[in-house]
């Protein structure tokens, strides 16, 4: 029997993969390749990049297996911040950039979520890694207790971006409830409007794990809103609520409102 996609509803128009807007992240936190597999047969056309989060892929033995898959997907590899946070601070960073260029990844996260990191520094190692790599570039603190000003978002948004890096993802954790978000998942406006203000809505990926940031970006901005730290398995769900397919974006087509 032949699969064919049915088409007899007006659903909102997607930017096409490979695409730079629109952008589907997921996290991986350690799926065997097994698994990855059978996922992508179901989801693969809706995930562009997929990152193998903190420091899994430093443990993970088919990790070059696993990119291959990837690519073969059209999904970009993408290491966690974690990773190149730990080889910078053992002073490593060149080796880190040869074995993830080595093993295949084509993107690398920066982030100063963990160790402590100038300004200065940071751009550094983002100028660094965007020679042979796209490069995300992480903001914001992974401590709740941690408050930045939304104009010091902007501003740190701004420096990655100026720095070399591809996209910008604004801290939201595996949790939702830090950093972009307050302790109890509510999005944080302001600093929305700083970031995107900063570097518009097309350089900004904003990590959303739970289902309510999800719409509520995408009834902000529309379907074609980067949204970062998905689940694997939650990806087409993400994609239906994109599209209107969901109750809580059913008014999706009818947004009117461009991004900025």
């Amino acid at each position: 029997m032949v699969n064919v996609m049915p088409d007899f509803l007006t659903l909102p128009e997607r930017a096409a993969k490979p695409r730079r807007r629109g952008i589907t992240h997921v996290l991986d936190k350690g799926m065997p390749l097994g698994e990855v597999e059978a996922l992508l047969q179901v989801c693969g056309g809706y995930v562009d990049v997929w990152k193998l989060g903190w420091g899994t892929a430093y443990l993970d033995h088919r990790v070059a297996d696993k990119l291959a898959l990837l690519d073969r997907n059209g999904i970009l590899a993408c290491t966690g911040g974690t990773l190149l946070e730990v080889a910078w601070r053992q002073g490593v960073t060149d080796e880190f950039l040869d074995w993830a260029a080595a093993s295949g990844f084509p993107c690398v996260e920066v982030s100063c979520g963990v160790v402590a990191m100038s300004v200065a520094q940071k751009r550094s190692l983002i100028a660094a890694a965007a020679q042979r790599f796209i490069v995300l570039g992480e903001i914001g603190a992974k401590d709740p207790r941690v408050q930045i000003p939304a104009a010091t978002w902007g501003e740190a948004a701004a420096a990655d971006l100026e720095a070399g890096a591809t996209w910008v993802v604004t801290e939201g954790r595996e949790s939702g409830t830090v950093g972009l978000f307050d302790p109890s998942g509510q999005v944080r406006v302001d600093v929305v409007d700083a970031v995107v203000d900063a570097i518009g809505v097309e350089s900004t990926v904003f990590e959303a794990p739970l289902k309510d940031q999800q719409a509520w970006l995408i009834r902000r901005f529309g379907p074609d809103v980067n949204i970062g730290n998905v689940l694997p398995g939650e990806a087409l769900g993400l994609e239906a609520l994109r599209l209107g397919l969901r109750a809580d974006t059913l008014a999706a087509s009818e947004i009117q409102q461009s991004p900025r």
